[in-house]
Formats: C-alpha cells, structure tokens, sequence
C-alpha cells in the first residue's frame, strides 16, 4: 500500500515562519506611527469639542494641542508642523507632519500624515 506524505515538510515551515516574521517586523514599525496620526486626530477633535473653540485666540489653541501631545506621548509634531486657520465660521487647523523610522540597514519607512478640524464658532455648525 502506497502511503503519501501529508503535513508540512520543515523547509516549508522555515519559509512561512520567515514571511510572518518580516510581516510582523514591517508591523512593528508601522503600527506606533499610526496609533500617533490617531492620538492626533482624536485630540484635534476633542479640542475642537471645547466651549467656545471657534473662538479661542491662536495660542491657546495651539497651548491646549500640544499639551495634549505631550499626554499622548507624541514626539513627531513639532510647533512648525500646526498651522491655524481663521476663517468666517472659526478656526481650520491643519497639522501636517512626516515620520521617519529606521527598517532594515538603510532602509527607512516614511510616513507622511495630515490632519484637518474645523472649530466653529457656533454650537450647531
């Protein structure tokens, strides 16, 4: 009776394991820049939640952003990379910044993120 080998043979287990652990590397590196571009948006958009945001004077909006980076843990926006915005409803802020992380020997990953909230000056717009 003829039996067939049925299973994975180790050289291919090898080679599978080599692609998840290059996919998990690439991972590893990608994941922290985007959980960052997150913390971002999602400290634009509770700032522009504050009372009176389409209002606020230019440096206390940029005084409250950055002080919730600095809770966030976010080192990649610098105070060059915020611009704000006024417009005839209130406030348009833009934050546009590049991430640059090391990969493998002279590679590097680049990400390029931008950001936009509208702060309106009045509750229902």
């Amino acid at each position: 009776m003829k039996r067939n080998q049925r299973g994975i043979t180790l050289l291919g287990f090898i080679i599978t394991l080599a692609v998840v652990g290059v996919f998990a590397y690439v991972g590893m590196k990608l994941v922290p820049m985007y959980t960052e571009f997150y913390s971002v948006k999602r400290s634009l958009a509770d700032l522009a939640k504050e009372p009176g945001a389409g209002q606020m004077d230019s440096a206390k909006v940029r005084d409250l952003f950055f002080r919730r980076m600095d809770m966030s843990y976010v080192e990649s926006v610098k105070p060059e990379n915020f611009k704000i915005q006024r417009t005839d409803r209130g406030l348009e802020v833009t934050v546009t910044y590049d991430v640059r992380r090391p990969l493998i020997a002279n590679l590097d990953v680049i990400g390029h993120f931008e950001a936009k909230q509208a702060m309106t000056s009045k509750e229902g717009d």
